[in-house]
């Protein structure tokens, strides 16, 4: 049994909260037109800063007076005066449950505090995508309002309806979640896949998203110049991964809108059906190659009474599909062949230990402050893990 660890370099606290029921997951990484290896910028957080240090940690990076201004003049029905409750947060983009007076609940997302990539964290263009893929049979939390004077926040926001729902995001989420529900919670998530991998972003407005071809190829090039730019020590099989995958590049069948970090714990689950309510976190959202995202889900998918592949894989507990059942209902609902698929899993291991290594620089740079409960050791341990996953996985191809 590997030991937890989040490549996203969420905190425990972040993901206690997590395990506690609702709540609004995040993730590291832009990729729509990202700057390859740009250096670290701050956001200018001071004055919200200040203001939050004053009211303590669950506003903080709110400044509560300004914004409750704002939404109280730009959301319908928002009623001041609002409670302000951090319920995900950490070094990516911030999220909070805001209560109105008279009971109505909405979600704040803002930038990270302190130091990150410039163009990583979009709100407007989060916010576009949310809006656009709300016109779809994809269910997402509706977009309420965005604001990109940072007068206000010193940070653009965007504003989301409060959807009802459970975040299963750790073996210990799956245990607890009702086993009868399991497998509905695993097939309408495949299915809201299907859904979204059917859309034509053209139909949407989203059609320049990102640009459509040779998604495999321009994420190859991406991410080994940021491995290269971040790592903190030699991991020769990074290398070798990257060399394998380049030269084996699958031709892009279809080209479609692609979530980027499409899993159970980016998705609030119906605790009463068991059916997906909202797909999160579409950060990552481009478009591309569409079997990169059930290649990304199969990593963090383990077969019933299984050890779990990652520390966010809740699909260990019994009651969830096989991973040959999650390939052939996702293949039967798109008509895809998906023999080839393992070149996705490696793809998506060798990318997300590029994401880890890129945490782990960033603390030891200093720049995420002080690591604190994020052990360094785990974390380099777990980025030769997933680089060993994706070379199996590549070695493991007809």
């Amino acid at each position: 049994m590997f030991e937890p660890f989040d490549p996203f370099g969420r905190s425990s606290e972040w993901l206690q909260v997590a395990r506690a029921g609702t709540v609004w997951s995040v993730n590291d990484e832009q990729t729509q037109n990202p700057p390859e290896a740009a250096p670290a910028a701050a956001n200018s957080d001071t004055k919200s800063d200040a203001t939050s240090e004053a009211k303590g940690d669950a506003t903080r990076g709110i400044d509560v007076d300004l914004v409750s201004a704002w939404l109280a003049s730009n959301v319908a029905g928002a009623v001041a005066p609002f409670r302000f409750d951090l319920i995900a947060g950490g070094r990516s983009n911030i999220t909070y449950k805001v209560t109105g007076a008279d009971g109505m609940r909405f979600v704040v997302r803002r930038p990270p505090l302190g130091h990150v990539l410039a163009t990583a964290h979009d709100m407007s263009r989060e916010h576009r995508i949310i809006s656009a893929v709300a016109q779809t049979k994809v269910p997402v939390a509706p977009a309420l309002g965005l604001c990109t004077d940072e007068t206000v926040n010193g940070a653009p926001f965007y504003v989301m309806a409060y959807i009802d729902g459970i975040v299963l995001d750790s073996p210990e989420a799956g245990l607890a979640f009702p086993e009868h529900l399991r497998k509905p919670a695993a097939e309408s998530m495949i299915d809201v896949m299907i859904e979204l991998h059917k859309v034509n972003p053209d139909d949407i407005g989203l059609g320049q998203l990102g640009r459509k071809e040779g998604y495999i190829e321009r994420q190859l090039k991406r991410w080994s110049t940021q491995w290269t730019n971040s790592k903190t020590r030699e991991l020769p099989t990074m290398e070798r991964v990257h060399e394998l995958l380049a030269t084996r590049l699958p031709e892009q069948i279809h080209t479609g809108i692609v979530h980027g970090d499409y899993r159970l714990g980016n998705t609030l689950i119906s605790t009463q059906t068991g059916l997906l309510q909202a797909v999160l976190d579409w950060e990552l959202c481009t478009l591309g190659d569409t079997l990169a995202d059930i290649g990304y889900l199969l990593i963090h998918w383990a077969d019933p009474g299984a050890e779990p592949l990652q520390n966010n894989d809740p699909s260990g507990a019994i009651g969830f599909p096989t991973r040959a059942e999650v390939i052939d209902r996702y293949s039967r609902g798109t008509g895809r062949d998906l023999s080839g698929i393992g070149y996705y899993e490696a793809f998506s291991c060798w990318r997300l230990a590029c994401i880890g290594e890129g945490v782990l620089a960033r603390y030891k740079a200093g720049v995420m402050g002080e690591a604190g409960e994020y052990d360094l050791s785990v974390g380099e341990a777990n980025v030769g893990r997933l680089a060993d996953r994706a070379l199996a996985a590549f070695e493991s191809l007809p």
